[in-house]
């Protein structure tokens, strides 16, 4: 009986941190901003329950665009990661082995050794006027004057998928380094090729690690701040730019709430929607990221 007794208060002691950072770090907050989302301002320092800050959002063009075109960006972002980041993580998990495979997988994690605000500085410069790119455009012949690269939706989605890379690049090689090679070679010696075992064995193997990939770099993508403002400029048009604005420029903080609410809701339907898509359950996939 004092065994078991023990072991719940151990096993108690244990998730106790864990359950007070959840409750009061992301429960407690994301409630109160709930609530806070309902409250509509009728005088001075009045507010009472109501649906007028969502109803704003559906009246205003440019927040419902905005919106869209957030969600439409950061699906292109995750799709465009994904193509680059799976032959990155084949070649580390099947091909690459000892101080190779080790060496490609710091490559990939050297960029995060600094704050995203550094990167993103980076690439500022790189892809400005008077940058580093526009200065080998002009010096190889293929412009004639200063090119500008920066304040465009290539800029944007160029550093977004620079940001997520890792996060994709890692879910993916976990799952590929579990697929046996004698499951390929049967798939060649069956009259398989490339592209048939590549669709028949190897993506399906891999879908866990795609999905939580996918997922991870959407998430992060579509609640990014920093890179559609500093790569974007005012072309950025990103919805937390407009979260942003009804906190801290205009003091709205019910509308605000509203809108955090409201990217809340898209990025669980994305999810839950790519689950369904792709047959995989949440667990299956949590254990791939």
């Amino acid at each position: 009986m004092m065994t078991k007794q023990a072991s719940r208060l151990t096993l108690f002691l244990l998730l106790a941190p864990a359950i007070l950072w959840l409750g009061l770090l992301i429960v407690l907050p994301h409630v109160e901003i709930l609530v806070l989302s309902f409250s509509e301002r009728v005088a001075p320092r009045v507010y009472a329950f109501g649906f007028g800050n969502y109803l704003e959002f559906f009246t205003e063009p440019l927040y419902w665009r905005t919106f869209a075109r957030t969600a439409f960006m950061s699906i292109l972002v995750t799709a465009l990661t994904l193509v680059l980041a799976f032959p990155i993580a084949l070649y580390i998990a099947r091909v690459a082995r000892g101080r190779v495979k080790a060496m490609l997988l710091l490559l990939c994690l050297l960029p995060f050794w600094v704050s995203e605000l550094v990167r993103t500085l980076g690439w500022m410069m790189l892809l400005r006027e008077t940058g580093v790119i526009s200065y080998a455009l002009r010096a190889v012949g293929l412009a004639d004057k200063p090119v500008e690269l920066l304040y465009n939706d290539g800029a944007v989605i160029l550093g977004l998928v620079y940001g997520g890379l890792l996060f994709m690049i890692v879910p993916l090689a976990n799952a590929l380094e579990s697929l046996e090679p004698a499951v390929v070679e049967a798939g060649f010696d069956l009259g398989g090729s490339r592209w048939t075992v590549l669709r028949r064995i190897v993506i399906p193997h891999a879908m866990p690690g795609i999905v939580a990939g996918s997922i991870i770099v959407f998430m992060l993508t579509v609640g990014n701040f920093a890179t559609p403002v500093l790569l974007g400029g005012k072309n950025g048009l990103w919805f937390t730019e407009q979260i942003y604005a009804q906190f801290i420029t205009r003091f709205n903080w019910p509308q605000g709430a509203a809108f955090g609410m409201l990217l809340l809701l898209l990025s669980s339907a994305i999810v839950w929607l790519g689950l369904r898509l792709t047959g995989q359950s949440l667990g299956s996939t949590l254990k791939q990221a």
